[in-house]
């Protein structure tokens, strides 16, 4: 057998998301390039990997036993990589960083130096809601969270990083009958909410209901992405983090509904427990981000953080 490391990689991934076509973009590979070295792999095999029953892959008994040792032989190969880094005095290993989904308009401009500089560490940014975000950290499961709402039942550090400001937007097409609409105004509209356990839906409610504001109407949707491509529709309105809107207020798709009391103000916080024995990696991105954090949001978020 000659399989290569490349392909262990790539059937390793495949193994873990079930997708040729997922595997292909966490690999940052073509489909076709990802089809062909499984074809390869497979192939120097006589019992079968995978099975494709419909339109959806399956990986066998055999294939689950190969994935697991590919992922042991993946890691060691890692191993020997940092080993070496840090012989020759580099910084080699993992960080894992958990964020809630609207973080993701912010935190990739707090790494990119960081990554840039050591080319051997090894990033995970897993995307995805507060609840989660606080579970894997509960769970040791990652080194470091970012999210607008410090847990109040975990002991943690934290940096505090820049201000989260929500407001409430509505398509291009909206109709605004006052200079400054009345919250009563409102009453009629659809609301569109961002789903239960999310900081943003919790900051929206608590604004509805400390405003006596009626919804008579409301949609769920279960990220920001799609939330924003609700509003820009014309479904309805929603309050949402200014970040992840720029290009979307700058084209004149969204408008900012000009509301007494509003923004609601946050601050995007960098945490991680107390009792977290942090790693070099770990230690050494803390560090950056307390030397360079004033510098990264004054380069890349000066639009967002004076008054709109």
């Amino acid at each position: 057998m000659k399989y290569t490391l490349h392909q262990l990689e790539i059937f390793s991934k495949i193994a873990e998301v079930k997708s040729v076509t997922k595997a292909s973009e966490k690999l940052f590979l073509t489909q076709p390039a990802v089809s062909i070295q499984l074809k390869n792999f497979q192939d120097q095999f006589k019992l079968p990997l995978f099975e494709v029953v419909g339109r959806k892959l399956y990986i066998t008994e055999f294939g689950e036993e190969i994935a697991a040792t590919a992922g042991k032989i993946l890691e060691e190969v890692a191993s020997i990589n940092y080993k070496s880094a840090l012989f020759e005095g580099k910084l080699a290993g993992k960080i894992k960083i958990s964020i809630v989904s609207t973080a993701k308009y912010t935190m990739p401009f707090f790494l990119t130096n960081f990554i840039k500089q050591h080319e051997q560490v090894d990033l995970t940014m897993d995307v995805t809601n507060k609840m989660s975000v606080i579970r894997s950290l509960e769970n040791n499961e990652c080194d470091f969270a970012m999210v607008s709402t410090i847990p109040r039942k975990l002991n943690i550090e934290r940096i505090e990083l820049m201000k989260n400001k929500l407001y409430f937007v509505a398509n291009k097409n909206f109709t605004i009958p006052k200079k400054e609409l009345q919250t009563k105004d409102l009453n009629k509209s659809l609301f569109i909410f961002r789903e239960p356990g999310s900081a943003t839906r919790l900051a929206m409610e608590r604004f509805l209901v400390k405003h006596k504001i009626e919804v008579q109407k409301k949609m769920e949707l279960t990220s920001n992405e799609a939330v924003k491509q609700a509003v820009i529709a014309g479904l309805g309105i929603s309050i949402m983090p200014i970040i992840g809107l720029k290009n979307e207020l700058k084209n004149g798709d969204l408008q900012i509904l000009n509301i007494k009391n509003l923004p609601i103000e946050t601050n995007w916080n960098l945490i991680w427990l107390k009792s977290k024995n942090l790693s070099l990696v770990a230690k050494a991105f803390k560090k950056h981000i307390e030397e360079n954090k004033d510098k990264i949001i004054l380069e890349n978020f000066a639009w967002f953080t004076g008054d709109l």
